[in-house]
């Protein structure tokens, strides 16, 4: 269904969301799924996805809390199991009764709660519940990973054996120390173990009178370490019956590890089932923090994000205690391309990102942080370029590179696609390569794509005010501070307040006024007709709030109007100020000087 390249992943930051869900993931498995998520090309799936972490955040809401998904990983255990004639050890049993009994207790939960949870209950409703795999490791194993006097008749007659030659050894060795005591032969620590066996701790010089085999030596020699004659005959049986008992405990192991054999394809169900609980549960967390949901989806062609926040930047500032200013966007039939102009580092970018993100987000299963009456449709395609992509491998500079991105769009746009673009046009003549820009965004228009491009090109803002489906923005101005608000205002085009940020940043009005007479005195007017727009929108968004001085000016605003009437006739007043500049006639404000 959609068709995502990794350039486009890398340039929405895509990546980062991913490292940030994995982080959240409680299994390795589940930590490798998190981070391989990519969009769907499959509407059903997407949409099972989506309802399942929806379905998850809200059982932090309710008292019907999911269960404990964690497990540890039998990967390794299920490939040697694979093998044939192998066997697993006694711990390696209990990590698959574990995993066992964490997905029976699951796939009971959501079957028994299924109205809080029919999507999840409709995933763990594929997998089989069975406690057989279970009983019968308990049969064998206890819960510290042993094995049971009672695995077979054999293992239960060897280890009594076992028991009673070890009550031998003990009664004959105390004999011996206590003899060998009293004679002054041992040191103060009186016995000790060597390789796992009894021995007497007897000092160098009388090593000699205490009959017995030496096991080894202290690292000074001061000590001899010695068992005694007594205890050598049992010792002897007592090791034959531990050899008998390790093969014993090998037969039984071969027979239960052919016997859950039998389950393997279900083992391998149950980790698949409870690591993909992990991812949804990494996702559920990852909404929480971002306040993310699940917007309506339609058919209709309709992108309604309202008060939508990029996730990192939100992120982001709230681990700095800074506010993240919510965006609204719509996108629509009658309103499909948005060109977005404005001073820099005033948050076009970051506005052009947080649709394409948002956008890819949800395609890729993974709630996302709008108002809940937010809607939108799937797209086959999102495009992107964004940013420097200079590519020395390629010897391509960055405008050879836009223009090869640019041949790539003309070959993948239509309706279906959503395209966004940084800097439109830059990299060459300005002139030159607004005129190109102009004319991709023509063809753009009539393929009838959903998009956003950010520009300071006057030609692209004017183009945009003209195409009946297409509309400027701005990202708003402080014109007495002259810092940047990061809000974006649609319906007209932003001021880039070349001029003025210069001169807020030291350089002297005299260079900026020569540098004034250096342009055109029509693109000096164009600028500042949109500057003094942007002024007046913020003053009418604050008279807003104080009724009574919007009366007042209402009132001075009719007596303007009486003694100003317009002089431009209705037709060239879409946006104030703004004429569509034709190669062959003069601007109105060049005629009139």
């Amino acid at each position: 269904m959609i068709s995502i390249t990794d350039k486009t992943l890398q340039d929405l930051q895509f990546p980062t969301i991913l490292e940030t869900i994995s982080a959240s993931c409680n299994t390795d498995l589940g930590q490798q799924k998190a981070a391989e998520i990519v969009p769907f090309k499959d509407k059903a799936a997407l949409m099972q996805a989506l309802l399942e972490t929806s379905e998850y955040v809200s059982s932090y809401q309710n008292n019907n809390a999911i269960p404990n998904h964690g497990f540890e990983s039998v990967a390794q255990e299920i490939k040697f199991l694979a093998i044939e004639d192998s066997f697993l050890e006694a711990a390696a049993f209990r990590k698959i009764a574990a995993l066992s009994e964490t997905a029976n207790v699951l796939l009971q939960f959501f079957k028994k709660f299924d109205d809080y949870y029919p999507n999840l209950n409709l995933r763990a409703s594929g997998v089989q519940h069975t406690k057989e795999i279970i009983q019968r490791i308990d049969n064998i194993i206890d819960k510290y990973g042993e094995i049971k006097d009672n695995a077979s008749p054999e293992l239960q007659h060897i280890r009594r054996e076992m028991n009673t030659v070890r009550g031998k050894v003990n009664q004959s060795f105390g004999v011996a120390l206590t003899q060998y005591n009293g004679l002054g032969y041992l040191d103060d620590i009186k016995e000790s173990f060597v390789q796992n066996r009894r021995v007497l701790a007897v000092l160098a010089m009388y090593r000699r009178k205490v009959k017995g085999t030496i096991l080894g030596s202290s690292k000074t020699g001061s000590i001899a370490y010695i068992e005694p004659e007594a205890t050598l005959k049992y010792s002897r049986e007592l090791g034959n019956l531990e050899y008998e008992e390790k093969e014993e405990i090998t037969r039984i192991l071969k027979i239960l590890s052919a016997e859950i054999r039998v389950f393997l394809p279900l083992l391998v169900q149950y980790q698949d089932f409870l690591s993909d609980i992990d991812v949804v549960a990494a996702k559920a967390k990852y909404a929480r923090r971002i306040n993310g949901i699940l917007p309506q989806i339609t058919e209709e062609r309709r992108l309604f994000f309202r008060d939508a926040f990029h996730p990192i930047l939100y992120l982001t500032n709230k681990q700095k205690n800074e506010v993240t200013h919510p965006q609204t966007f719509e996108f629509n039939q009658e309103n499909r391309i948005v060109v977005i102009s404005g001073p820099n580092a005033g948050g076009k970018t970051i506005s052009l990102k947080t649709v394409g993100l948002l956008q890819l987000m949800l395609q890729s299963g993974i709630l996302i942080p709008v108002h809940e009456r937010s809607e939108t449709f799937l797209f086959d395609r999102i495009l992107t370029d964004i940013g420097d992509n200079q590519s020395i491998e390629n010897h391509l500079s960055t405008y050879s590179y836009r223009l090869k991105n640019m041949n790539y769009f003309l070959k993948k746009c239509n309706r279906k696609t959503l395209f966004l673009i940084d800097e439109f046009g830059t990299g060459s003549d300005p002139e030159l390569g607004g005129a190109l820009a102009e004319i991709f965004l023509e063809e753009f228009y009539h393929r009838e794509a959903f998009g956003i491009i950010t520009t300071h090109y006057a030609n692209l803002k004017i183009l945009a005010n003209e195409l009946p489906h297409a509309t400027n923005a701005n990202m708003m101005f402080n014109e007495q501070t002259l810092e940047p608000m990061y809000k974006l205002a649609l319906g007209q085009a932003g001021s880039s307040f070349t001029f003025e940020v210069a001169q807020k940043n030291g350089i002297p009005f005299g260079l900026i006024n020569r540098a004034k007479k250096k342009i055109e005195v029509g693109k000096v007017r164009f600028d500042k007709t949109i500057a003094t727009l942007q002024k007046e929108r913020s003053k009418d968004g604050k008279n807003l709030a104080n009724p009574q001085r919007r009366r007042n000016q209402g009132a001075r605003g009719k007596q303007k109007t009486r003694r100003h009437e317009p002089k431009d006739p209705p037709e060239t007043r879409k946006l104030p100020g703004i004429v569509r500049q034709q190669p062959t006639h003069h601007l109105p404000w060049a005629e009139n000087r």
